[in-house]
Formats: structure tokens, C-alpha cells, sequence
């Protein structure tokens, strides 16, 4: 039958069709013609659209269990193996119940392995195909930097070792890898994990000319590792932050009761169903949200942080509870106003925490970053003396933990090549500190720097704003002081470079170089 598009009607195609006249395209009537004026065609279509009941072969086949090297067999198993390793699942899920029923009702033919069969054979082949893969990706690239730690398992007493692989590929995209995470035995000398560090490294055929920097923590065994090692490594920022924070403001005497008292007042519902049953209900009763007051953890300051914003949120409800029940101790006025102080002025801490251990941090952050909470803290405001004293202490403490970041050459030149951190003083210094290292190279010999960029990135001013990004823009649109002149023989592309307008803070320093690469 064929169609016409100007009305819905349809025409019989065979030539010798003894019916003519167009029909309305209706399936009925287009079935009703083939029955009558098409005999052979009808009889067709009858027995196309009666339904075939399957063979016992194939009732048989459709019951009978794949076997293990059965391509879909294979690809089902090599899912489950994935699907344990990516969502942190014990090898054990393949013995669960529940899972036993779900992949039966998707594929009643394939057969589970075993935990054993997991364990011995698909692992260690997802494993090494893994490796495989991050191992041609390390081959797209010269250059590689480093994060290490160690520390003790929580389910088990032994010490392990980390050792996490940041590079930027072919097309400027960063690639990140988690290349070991093996046990360490023995005393955590500077030696052995210098010579640890060292097998891990041998082990992925990267040689130390490829170490860009490692990322650590301020341990002096670990320090004198990487300078046994002969590698350059800068310590993590966030956990210089946790001994600034806890040194300059945690520590004092006051505060420090202070925060005593809240561990107990958590402690107590955390511990106690009935109480925090208790603290629910008058949570309702003030048409407050219900949440949970939350613990800190004395290694992680900003935890501290948290446990305190989660006190002063609830101060109403914990004053109407302490009218009716009992609490192990309690927060005295001046404690309260004190937590509430410590709260404002560590709230950049937090918000620069968050910020440099997120996944795309960059160590160009970290000079700008400190810059921001210097001037903070210098800001002149009508405060009290206790708040005055905490700034200070506070201040001389980042100053003490981050006092070489402006000298260090892996922080001030990332810090110049983020566009976004092109002040213009910076750029004069660095064309000069690029053409004395240039000179000193020919001659064999170092030459002294000049002031470093970041230096006088670091000049940092009163201010009146308390939140980092405002104070980064107060930053960009300062005017510099009239510029040195500069020795003559720059490269016209770092000219070109630094002659350019700084780019956007949220903008991707490596989406700029991916397209402006020589």
C-alpha cells in the first residue's frame, strides 16, 4: 500500500488490483483489503502474527547455566568486580543475600562466583589492568608532584604509607592517581621512608628528574626524608593551618576551657539516646531545626570549628534543656561570648581549609590566600581587648608557620603563572629573578635573586572586609608603585604574558596555558 501525504488515505501497490479506489490509512481497513482482494498476502500476515511457542531445546538453553568463560558471563563478573572495588564494597557482597537475588532476577543463567574466586583470580586482573592503564598515562607527561602520608589503620595495628601522583597531560588537563598505599614496617625513621619513597617511585620507572615537588606533612622525619632523598617537597597547607590555628588560638587558656565544656555537652548527647531524644523535643517546641550538635576531632581544627558553630546554633535549646535537665557542665556568659569571638575569627581559616584541600587546589593559591588572612588579621576595627589578643596571637602564628612561603621558588613562581595573580610590581621581579637564574645557568654559578614577587605580593594592608574573595579583589584592583626598570634582553613571550590583564579569579590557570602553550 502506498500513502499519501495530502490526505490520510493509502492506494494498493499491486498492478492488477481489481480495488482502485483509495481507502482511509486505517489499519482495519488496510487488513480488510489484503483479505479480500490478496489471499497469499493475508495468509502471510496471519501467520507472521500468530505467536511462536519456543522449542524444549530452546526452553532448556534459556534455563541452563552460563559457564565462567562466557562472554557475558565474563563482562557480568568483570562489572561486580568493578562495582566492589569503585563503591568500596568487602568482597564479601558477593555472598550477600540480597545481591545473590538481585543479579539472579537481571541473568537467572549466570552463576556468582565466590569470594575466594573474587579474592585470588578477578582482583588481582582488575588490578593489574589498572595499572596498566595509569601507567601509559604517566607516560603523557615529564613532570609529576606528590602527595605522602602515614598513618596507623583503624582496623588493624599497622602503619601505612600513601603516595598519591598529580600530573598535567598532554591536552593541560590535570590527572590524579593514587599509586600506592602499602604498609610500612619497622620505625618511621627519616631513612626508611626516604628508601620507601624511593621503591615506590622505582616501582612506576619515574625517576627523580621528574619529581616536580612532594606534598607533606610538617613531621621532621618526614622532612628530612624527602631532603635525604634529594626531593623538593613543601608541606600541606592545610595541615600548616591546623598548627597555626591550634598554636595562636586553641591553645590559650581560656579558649581552650572553653572548648573542654563543649566536648562534654556533645559528649553527653552523643552518648545518651534519651537525652538527645530530649534536646529533639525542644528543638520542636522552638520551631528550630532539628540537628545534631557536632564532635570535634582534635586533630582536625576546623572540626573544632564546627563543634563551636554548632553550639552557639543551639544556645536557646541547651539553655531550655539546662532548666529541666542536667548537663555534665556548663558554658559561663563570658565563655559563651568568647566561643562566639573565636567562631568570627576563625571563619576565613575554614573558608581557606575548604579551599586549599578541595580536589583542584593549586599551590599558586597559597601565597594569595595568606596574603588575605594577614590583612585580616591587621584590619583596624573597634574591637575589644580579648578580641584584639586573639588576632594578634593568631597573626603571629601564621606569620611564624608560613614565613618562608614568599622565598620558597615553587610557591612565588606558580603564584606569577595563575593569570588571575599577575600584580603588576610581581611581574617586574619575576622577569628580573628569570634573567638572573638565565645569566647564573650560563655561568655555572646561582646568582642572588632579587626580592622574590611574592614578597611584595605579601606587603599586606589594613582592611575592613572579612571574607577572602572580597579582600582578593581589594588586592587586584590596587595600584602598584611606580615599576623598576628591567634589565633588557626578556622573552617576548613573557612580555606578552605579563603584559596581559589579570584574568578572573574562577578562571582555570590551566585552561589559559592549554591554549596559549608555545
Amino acid at each position: 500500500m502506498k500513502t499519501t501525504k495530502q490526505r490520510r488515505t493509502a492506494n494498493c501497490a499491486q498492478r492488477n488490483c481489481p480495488e482502485e479506489a483509495q481507502k482511509v490509512a486505517h489499519l482495519s481497513n488496510l487488513i480488510k483489503h489484503l483479505k479480500s482482494q490478496h489471499d497469499n498476502e493475508y495468509k502471510e500476515f496471519t501467520h507472521a502474527s500468530k505467536p511462536t511457542q519456543p522449542t524444549l531445546q530452546q526452553t532448556l538453553a534459556r534455563r541452563e547455566k552460563m559457564s565462567r568463560d562466557n562472554p557475558r558471563a565474563v563482562k557480568i563478573t568483570q562489572a561486580i568486580i568493578e562495582y566492589i572495588a569503585l563503591s568500596d564494597q568487602p568482597l564479601s557482597e558477593v555472598e550477600n543475600v540480597g545481591f545473590l537475588r538481585l543479579l539472579h532476577v537481571l541473568e537467572p543463567r549466570y552463576d556468582v562466583p565466590g569470594r575466594r574466586y573474587m579474592t585470588d583470580t578477578e582482583l588481582p586482573k582488575l588490578h593489574d589492568s589498572v595499572k596498566k592503564h595509569i601507567h601509559s598515562l604517566l607516560q603523557t607527561s615529564s613532570a609529576f608532584s606528590f602527595t605522602t602520608d602515614i598513618w596507623t589503620s583503624s582496623v588493624s595495628p599497622v602503619s601505612l604509607i600513601s603516595l598519591t601522583c598529580q600530573w598535567i597531560d598532554e591536552s593541560f588537563r590535570p590527572q590524579r592517581a593514587v599509586l600506592h598505599a602499602k604498609q610500612f614496617r619497622g620505625s618511621h625513621t627519616s631513612q626508611a621512608i626516604a628508601h620507601v619513597f624511593e621503591e615506590m617511585l622505582q616501582t612506576w620507572g619515574i625517576p627523580k628528574t621528574s619529581v616536580h615537588v612532594v606534598l607533606r606533612d610538617n613531621a621532621k622525619n618526614m622532612i628530612k626524608a624527602m631532603n635525604d632523598a634529594g626531593l623538593p617537597s613543601l608541606p600541606c597547607v592545610a595541615h600548616t593551618l591546623q598548627l597555626a590555628v591550634h598554636e595562636g588560638l586553641l591553645a590559650q587558656r581560656s579558649i581552650a576551657d572553653a572548648i573542654a565544656v563543649g566536648r562534654k555537652i556533645v559528649g553527653h548527647f552523643k552518648h545518651s539516646a534519651l537525652a538527645y531524644s530530649r534536646l529533639e523535643d525542644i528543638q520542636g517546641q522552638l520551631n528550630q531545626p532539628i540537628k545534631r550538635l557536632q564532635q570535634d576531632v582534635q586533630t582536625r581544627w576546623n572540626s573544632t570549628y564546627y563543634m563551636l558553630q554548632s553550639l552557639i546554633e543551639q544556645k536557646r535549646v541547651l539553655g531550655v534543656y539546662m532548666s529541666e535537665h542536667e548537663l555534665p557542665d556548663y558554658l559561663t556568659t563570658h565563655q559563651w561570648a568568647l566561643m562566639e569571638k573565636t567562631v568570627a575569627i576563625l571563619a576565613p581559616f575554614e573558608e581557606l581549609t575548604k579551599k586549599v584541600s578541595s580536589y583542584d587546589a593549586l599551590a599558586s593559591d597559597v601565597i594569595p590566600a595568606v596574603t588575605v588572612l594577614v590583612r585580616l588579621l591587621n584590619r583596624e576595627t573597634d574591637e575589644d581587648h580579648v578580641v584584639k589578643t586573639m588576632k594578634a596571637t593568631l597573626l603571629a602564628a601564621v606569620k611564624k608557620r608560613f614565613s618562608d612561603v614568599e622565598t620558597n621558588p615553587l610557591y612565588f613562581i606558580s603564584t606569577i603563572l595563575d593569570p588571575s595573580n599577575t600584580a603588576p610590581e610581581a611581574k617586574l621581579h619575576l622577569k628580573q629573578e628569570l634573567q638572573m637564574m638565565s645569566r647564573a645557568e650560563a655561568e655555572g654559578s646561582r646568582a642572588e635573586a632579587a626580592e622574590p614577587p611574592a614578597k611584595l605580593f605579601l606587603k599586606a594592608q589594613a582592611s575592613t572586609s572579612s571574607s577572602l574573595d572580597t579582600v582578593f579583589e581589594e588586592i587586584a584592583k590596587e595600584q602598584p608603585q611606580a615599576a623598576q626598570p628591567l634589565a633588557a634582553g626578556a622573552a617576548i613571550e613573557l612580555d606578552t604574558y605579563l603584559g596581559e590583564a589579570p584574568s578572573p579569579r574562577e578562571d582555570s590557570p590551566l585552561k589559559y596555558w592549554g591554549v596559549n602553550k608555545i
